[in-house]
């Protein structure tokens, strides 16, 4: 019995964690959309150096994603 109570937390921990991951994650692409220089940080530090037509394009790409995933 002593053991069920520490795994019963690390999987409710592991579920948690990974929701509050997912909508951080998505606050923070939120913000690059209309940030361009947190963009381009972004794409330096993954070792790109994007120019404003690709500056543009990335910004584009990510609004056409913005709506999410939709299955038929």
């Amino acid at each position: 019995m002593s053991y069920v109570i520490p795994i019963v937390t690390l999987i409710v921990g592991l579920i948690l964690g990974f929701i509050i991951g997912v909508f951080y994650l998505r606050r923070q692409l939120t913000k690059m959309q209309s940030d361009p220089q947190m963009l381009a940080k972004m794409a330096k530090q993954m070792g790109y150096n994007l120019n404003n037509k690709q500056m543009q394009q990335a910004q584009q790409m990510m609004k056409g994603q913005k709506g999410g995933r939709k299955f038929k």
